[in-house]
């Protein structure tokens, strides 16, 4: 079984990556095509090439053995000189930044599209699932046990998006209805469910430790978010709100992970870096997400990815397109003073640079994966 999951994780993260990136290149290819710019090749893969899908035309669209995306190749996108009035070279300066933004206008969407329709068609509901049980606690009296997860009081659910709508969480639900009886919809830790009746303790017997029903985590679990596999809907108004408040959250979220990483690559290079993973560590969290929670939270895990892909892409870093973008613009503004040749080891040094941090980052993936 054991096999079976680490197959079915690593065709998941090539799946999900390889779509992530077709979708950014596929911006650049429309885009280009639009602003009659000429695309010699467009991609589904990394050389070297397995097959040639279609040769007619001007675009030769291939198939590649590596399945980690894809690429667009353009007329002059290397900066040659060139007497094509359809290369990228000489396109006018806004047509060429909107055909490298066009890339990160498509994750961005596809992050909104993918949030949007969890939040409107499949809205995950959670539950919190405790370790133990307090003896002789209300929770104890009512027949609860460690590894049950609560997912409903006095009939109300909690979805995931629930922040966005005023919703509060279990916890804070439970406290809110100290010393009175109440329903609880219980998902069994062997999945059945269950309503039971229990009187929580009074407002006077609860601390900041001790909760009126008594459950929590043990010394070496903590109490955890279930998501048990019955969904809810918003309505479209509402869902387009979660979507871009989600993808807003999400984007900060990353933002300081990044500034935190790179804080921590040259203060202390050797300490491992904190909310951040590498290739092997996204495969872990794609495979958890699928076979813990299933399909919806692992389209939730891609959205993630969708923003992440776009953010960085944005960054001001060659040979990112946000880094090619500012190379056009100092290029049009200082001309010929910048080579070709000045841009291309640009490039290349920041090709060095960002793949010696994958490294770096890769190699705490797998100091990771042996130490659990």
């Amino acid at each position: 079984m054991d096999l079976l999951q680490n197959v079915v994780t690593i065709v998941l993260f090539f799946l999900i990556l390889g779509t992530l990136v077709v979708v950014h290149e596929l911006g650049h290819f429309v885009t280009a095509r639009l602003a009659n710019v000429r695309v010699l090749e467009f991609g589904i893969g990394f050389p070297p090439r397995a097959k040639v899908i279609r040769s007619s035309g001007e675009t030769l669209y291939t198939l590649n053995w590596l399945p980690i995306g894809g690429f667009v190749k353009l007329e002059g996108e290397d900066g040659d000189d060139t007497d094509d009035p359809r290369s990228f070279v000489n396109a006018r300066l806004p047509v060429r930044l909107v055909i490298l933004l066009a890339g990160v206008a498509m994750n961005l969407l596809l992050a909104l599209a993918i949030f949007l329709l969890i939040a409107m068609l499949a809205t995950p509901l959670y539950g919190l699932r405790f370790p133990q049980v307090e003896p002789g606690s209300p929770a104890d009296r009512a027949g609860l046990e460690g590894g049950d997860s609560i997912i409903s009081i006095n009939g109300t659910a909690y979805d995931m998006f629930g922040r966005y709508v005023n919703q509060v969480d279990p916890i804070t639900d439970l406290r809110a209805h100290a010393g009175e009886t109440i329903t609880l919809g219980v998902h069994r830790k062997d999945g059945r469910f269950e309503e039971l009746t229990v009187t929580l303790r009074p407002r006077s017997e609860v601390t900041e430790t001790r909760g009126p029903l008594g459950v929590g985590p043990s010394s070496t679990e903590p109490v955890l978010i279930d998501y048990y596999g019955r969904y809810t809907g918003h309505d479209p108004a509402t869902s387009a709100r979660i979507a871009v408040e989600e993808t807003g959250a999400w984007f900060g979220l990353i933002i300081e992970g990044l500034s935190n990483v790179v804080r921590s690559f040259v203060t202390n290079p050797t300490a491992p870096p904190s909310g951040v993973t590498g290739p092997i560590g996204i495969a872990q969290q794609i495979g958890q997400a699928f076979w813990s929670f299933g399909p919806i939270i692992t389209l939730y895990v891609a959205g993630i990815l969708s923003a992440n892909l776009a953010l960085v892409n944005a960054l001001p870093f060659p040979p990112l397109d946000g880094g090619r973008m500012l190379m056009i613009v100092l290029k049009s503004i200082f001309g010929r003073r910048i080579s070709v040749q000045a841009e291309r080891v640009t490039y290349f040094v920041g090709f060095v640079f960002l793949m010696a941090f994958l490294v770096w980052v890769t190699w705490f993936d797998i100091i990771r994966g042996g130490a659990t």
